[in-house]
């Protein structure tokens, strides 16, 4: 029990509560100079430290003054915990030096927990060990933080509970029977441990000897039993005082006593009990001359979060003040793109009003990104002050996407995605270099892979030509990335790997004026970046010997808990606030966002490492009471003077649910006359629709360009005539703009790398057999497959699906060969041919390429054409628009095709090559193919000449009905902004 419990105040949550403590001790100081001194002022957190120098200087105007000295309670961060100086206790001046053993850093706590927890399951992987040693750590702080004996888990009887919680029991001796001697051998104590002593210490030492000036602790609910002790002693005190946040003091008794852990109050009901202090005598905090809301504010969210068990009759003698709700605005936004652009609206808009400060807080960082990048469209910088986890700030990202492209040995995707970060010049001007890197993306790196490694890129470049300035390209490339090289076999240390990725990023980064060092580590994200990378290197001894495929992985597991926070923000009247960082503060403007079930307030998710009968049986806390403390931010943050409330109704297409907070006070106020109040602004929504809302809507017509004669193609293909004629806007953006598709990054081999691998392996077994066939065809026919099909050979799940197709159309076309060649001269693949005709514009050539043109025995010709898809319907050959094959019938009937006679064509055959069952079939093209040539060839002359006048468009997709199934150029045509759904689906 305390003496007295006037040394116990709390500060409504009406009121900015840094504000209303600095004005209060500024007040009780008095004007005597350095008065303020000779308090010390117990904070839960840094930031919090920060807002109270920050409420000073609002108070005095800008004054210069003496403040009190802040101390943190909360923060697990040793360098600035320093409650009573590093390592000892003599901060305050009034005890001896008491050596504390120094906290261990948390990186190197999970590089020595990694090891034994790899041990007791060799399965995992050195990265899966990692990540796992990071939440062992965790719990291991929650654990220290409770005060708990790990000795205690000898009561926790495996047999009573599930077969995978006896194994994590397993895992759990890690920390009983391999840490204990780990610390002793580092001569170090965990953070949380250390904080435990120095504040337990202080406890101590205040309450055999009190000091000499005054001591607040204000804001902290004494979460951690250490702290609430050193609460007991300040307000046992001659001169100390603990002042609480938002107490509530209107709750009946009977509400009080059976509060639950999610409640708002929960933390601070143990605080009182722990002090022996009736909530009744604990008093007012002077306030003077700080606005706040109306107490019938915080009266209303008291009541409408009351527990389940009380809301029988909640209404009862609930008061209306209209003024409860006054500046509190609420809006619903379908989805989390347009909750962002209303807070930055709101955030822009509250911008013209001088002065005036606007604070987002929310536990949702996706959505606090959005905003920060919503903001930017008004030139507007803010800083989210939760921090980025150093992987998605520009240089985190760099380090992470240097260690994948090595170990991904330069494949396309990874090596294209680091030379095309900003930050990567090699030696050379940014524009310099990028003009080199799309060289040589266009080059090797699109369609298939290359070969693995540089030196597979290199060979690329030679079969493609070996332009002297890519070869040179190259050399560059190498010279970044030899560290790495050397490694590319083997085991090595993680601290030899990580000097190497070091060396080569720092390579990678230099300009032709700048050392990449210089540019490297700059700003808040290079400096995280060089602290992490100097602490990984120096700790990383104790991990075992990897390989550089799994180093990016590692890397990953290491950073994922190293945050990047700006020391000081963009815009001095814009806040982005974390739920941390936001408690005790209060802005002109509060926008609380993200107020869904699983974010605000958070899942109660249960522990990785014990079931709730485990963690009760062990004494440690239920997930419940994460979700008590975030609901006492909520409640300060709701009762601001004006405060925005949002949400979204869908994240990623699926329904959300609604705050419970925000459905409470909903249900409260239902056939209330604040009922009104509470609903949703939706004007907001029309006002950030209409930022992006185009003008007045102008159709899009289908593209009809009319080029000049003089530049429209005089030689087209037979397989272009068909995409003439289909779709004429194609022709015109490949032979007059002269725009070609880039093949995909990386690309799996497709249907149109099956057909080439076919005709490929025909071409050549035709070649080599052009009369009579051997009788080992088909083995000679799958020897040359083999060779074609070698390219897939390293894909597997390719060449399980192509080759045995190909074994099928191998043996079908030996056996229609044995057949065919009963009649047949000589037959001759792959043959070139064309064909000139004169036209208004001038003269037009017609060229082709057969698959192959048998000679028979009669004089005539067969034309055939192989294919792996399906071939034209007969309907389509005779309406002209799949004219291909009679085409080459014209050209092969005017003696157009080197090597052969001029003459009747008679027959025209498309070669199904499926590789099903039947593995093809022969489809006759007409019946009649010289009247089939005569008629393509009179329709093609029509054709070109109709395209020989200016007044003649390229129009997109003339037929929909007659469209082809693909083109190039379809969002070229920008086809979907003006085809009907009728039309699209025909294409």
């Amino acid at each position: 029990m305390v003496s007295g419990a006037a040394h116990v105040l709390t500060i409504p949550p009406g009121i900015p509560f840094v504000d209303a403590l600095a004005s209060g001790l500024k007040a009780e100081a008095g004007e005597t100079p350095g008065a303020l001194a000779r308090y010390l002022v117990l904070l839960p957190t840094r930031r919090a430290c920060r807002a109270l120098s920050d409420a000073f200087l609002r108070l005095s105007g800008g004054t210069p003054m003496v403040l009190p000295r802040t101390v943190p309670l909360g923060d697990v961060d040793e360098d600035e915990i320093a409650l009573l100086g590093s390592g000892t206790i003599d901060e305050i001046g009034i005890a001896p030096a008491v050596e504390i053993p120094p906290a261990i850093p948390a990186l190197r706590r999970q590089m020595l927990l990694t090891g034994p927890i790899r041990a007791l399951d060799p399965d995992l992987t050195l990265d899966q060990a990692a990540r796992l040693a990071a939440e062992l750590g965790r719990f291991l702080d929650q654990v220290r933080s409770e005060r708990l004996n790990f000795d205690r888990l000898a009561g926790i009887v495996p047999d009573g509970f599930a077969v995978h919680w006896q194994k994590t029991l397993k895992f759990l001796k890690v920390i009983t029977e391999h840490w204990p001697g780990i610390l002793d051998a580092e001569g170090c104590i965990d953070a949380a441990d250390r904080r435990n002593r120095l504040l337990a210490t202080q406890a101590d030492l205040w309450a055999r000897c009190p000091p000499e000036g005054k001591v607040v602790a204000a804001g902290s609910t004494g979460s951690m039993p250490a702290t609430a002790d050193l609460l007991a002693v300040v307000a046992a005190l001659p001169e100390g005082r603990v002042i609480l946040p938002g107490l509530d003091r209107d709750a009946e008794s009977e509400i009080w006593d059976a509060l639950e852990p999610t409640h708002p109050q929960y933390g601070m009901a143990r605080l009182l009990d722990r002090l022996g202090i009736d909530r009744g005598h604990v008093g007012d905090w002077p306030v003077t001359d700080i606005a706040g809301t109306v107490p019938s504010r915080a009266r209303l969210v008291n009541r409408a979060l009351r527990p389940a068990a009380a809301t029988e009759n909640w209404r009862d003698g609930m008061e209306e003040d209209l003024a409860a709700l006054e500046g509190l605005i609420r809006v619903e936004c379908p989805g989390p793109q347009e909750e962002a652009a209303v807070i930055a609206l709101l955030m822009r808009k509250n911008l013209e009003t001088p002065d005036e400060s606007v604070a987002l807080v929310t536990p949702d960082r996706d959505l606090a990104r959005r905003v920060a990048g919503d903001l930017a469209r008004w030139g507007i910088a803010v800083d989210d002050s939760a921090g980025a986890p150093l992987g998605r700030t520009p240089r985190g990202a760099l380090l992470r996407l240097v260690a994948e492209a090595v170990a991904a040995d330069f494949a396309p995707v990874p090596l294209l995605a680091l030379l095309k970060h900003p930050l990567v010049a090699c030696g050379s001007t940014g524009a310099d270099f990028r003009r080199r890197v799309r060289e040589l993306e266009r080059a090797v790196l699109r369609g298939p892979r290359p070969r693995p490694g540089l030196s597979g890129l290199r060979a690329a470049v030679e079969s493609r030509g070996g332009k002297a300035d890519l070869k040179a390209f190259l050399d560059v490339l190498d010279h970044a990335f030899a560290p790495f090289l050397a490694v590319a076999e083997g085991e090595f240390t993680v601290p030899d790997l990580v000097r190497r990725h070091v060396l080569t990023s720092e390579r990678l980064t230099a300009t032709v004026d700048q050392p990449g060092p210089e540019r490297l580590w700059l700003g808040d994200d290079g400096e995280a970046a060089a602290t992490f990378v100097s602490e990984f290197r120096d700790s990383a001894e104790v991990l075992p010997r990897i390989s550089i495929d799994r180093y990016p992985a590692l890397w990953d597991a290491f950073t994922a808990g190293c945050v990047v926070r700006s020391r000081y923000g963009a815009h001095p009247r814009l806040h982005i606030l974390g739920l941390l960082e936001a408690r005790l503060q209060h802005a002109d403007v509060m926008i609380l966002g993200g107020l869904n079930e699983g974010t605000w307030p958070p899942d109660a998710v249960a522990s990785p490492w014990m079931s709730r009968p485990m963690l009760e049986a062990f004494g440690l806390p239920q997930p419940e009471r994460r979700i008590g403390l975030t609901a006492h931010d909520f409640v300060q943050g709701f009762c601001a003077r004006r405060v925005v409330l949002t949400r979204a109704a869908r994240v990623d297409g699926t329904p959300t649910v609604p705050s419970r907070w925000l459905m409470r006070i909903e249900n409260l106020l239902h056939e209330t006359p604040l009922e009104h109040s509470f609903r949703s602004h939706n004007e907001w929504l029309a006002w950030c629709r209409q930022l992006d809302a185009p003008g007045t809507p102008v159709p899009i017509r289908r593209p009809a360009p009319r080029p000049p004669v003089s530049s429209r193609p005089r030689r087209l293909s037979v397989t272009q005539i068909e995409t003439w004629m289909r779709d004429p806007y194609a022709i015109f953006a490949r032979h007059i703009l002269e725009l070609s598709a880039l093949d995909p990054l990386d690309a799996d081999p497709g249907a149109a790398d099956y057909g080439n691998l076919i005709h490929g392996a025909l071409e050549d077994f035709m070649t080599a057999y052009p009369d009579r066939l051997p009788p080992d065809a088909e083995e000679r026919l799958i020897r040359l497959g083999e060779g074609w099909f070698s390219v897939v050979k390293d894909r597997p799940e390719i060449w399980s699906f192509w080759w045995p197709r190909f074994l099928r159309v191998a043996e079908w076309v030996v056996a229609a060969e044995r057949e065919r060649r009963l009649g047949v001269v000589r037959g001759t693949t792959e043959v070139k041919g064309a064909l000139d005709f004169d036209s208004p514009a001038g003269s037009f050539t017609l060229t082709a390429k057969a698959d192959r043109i048998d000679l028979r025995e009669d004089g005539t010709l067969a034309i055939l054409d192989y294919k792996t898809g399906v071939p034209p319907r007969a309907a389509e050959i005779a309406a002209g628009f799949a004219p291909q094959l009679p085409l080459e019938a014209a050209i092969a009937a005017a003696g157009g095709f080197a090597g052969l006679p001029g003459g009747r064509v008679s027959a025209l055959e498309f070669w199904h090559l499926k590789g099903g069952n039947p593995a093809g079939e022969v489809r006759r093209a007409g019946d009649d193919p010289m009247a089939l040539a005569a008629q393509a060839l009179e329709g093609l002359k029509r054709l070109v000449a109709r395209f020989d006048f200016d007044e003649t468009p390229y129009e997109a997709r003339p037929r929909p009905d007659m469209a082809p199934r693909y083109s190039d150029y379809e969002h070229l045509a920008r086809i979907k902004e003006w085809a009907t759904g009728e039309e699209d689906d025909s294409g």
